[in-house]
């Protein structure tokens, strides 16, 4: 009888090893599939804002919202979407940069990112669109990029050529 205790013993270590070696292997790949879901979702929300944008350029055209509650008072977005790379889901928020108008159809050529903590010291602010602030490594590229602060969603956004980025409180590098 011991003896048939112990075999029992032994398989049991070695089924509990076996499925600790599988629990290995499989958290980086779970972890994985998670940062792959997140950066769809990032992708998706994006698109989101810069369709309310568009929807808000048509209901009152030439000017931009100058909050983000503006596009669910005027119903261009469903709901605010958070920012699904960062645990307090805030987004930077795109602005033109001054000077720099932007026409339908027609790409910025140098933009402004600022976060939405400093939307209310900007005078005058027209919110063109989102970024991430995370700059964590991606898995995808997305429009060449590999950090998720450089994955920009903004109306009139040209998918081929990267505008120049001004950070909000830095100084214009000529």
């Amino acid at each position: 009888m011991d003896r048939k205790k112990g075999y029992a013993l032994i398989i049991l270590l070695f089924a509990i090893f076996v499925m600790s070696i599988g629990l290995l292997v499989a958290t980086p790949v779970w972890k994985t599939q998670i940062q792959r879901e997140r950066e769809e979702e990032l992708i998706f929300r994006g698109k989101q804002y810069v369709e309310a944008i568009r929807l808000y350029q048509m209901k009152h055209p030439g000017s931009f919202p100058k909050s983000f509650d503006e596009l669910v008072e005027e119903k261009c977005l469903r709901k605010l979407f958070t920012d699904p790379m960062i645990p307090d889901g805030e987004w930077d928020i795109i602005l033109p940069y001054s000077g720099v108008s932007l026409k339908k159809g027609t790409a910025a050529q140098k933009i402004l990112i600022a976060p939405q903590s400093a939307l209310s010291s900007i005078q005058n602010p027209q919110i063109i669109g989102v970024v991430s602030s995370s700059s964590k490594l991606s898995i995808k590229i997305y429009l060449q990029q590999e950090t998720y602060d450089r994955w920009l969603f903004f109306y009139g956004q040209d998918p081929e050529a990267m505008p120049e980025i001004v950070y909000y409180g830095e100084e214009e590098r000529d």
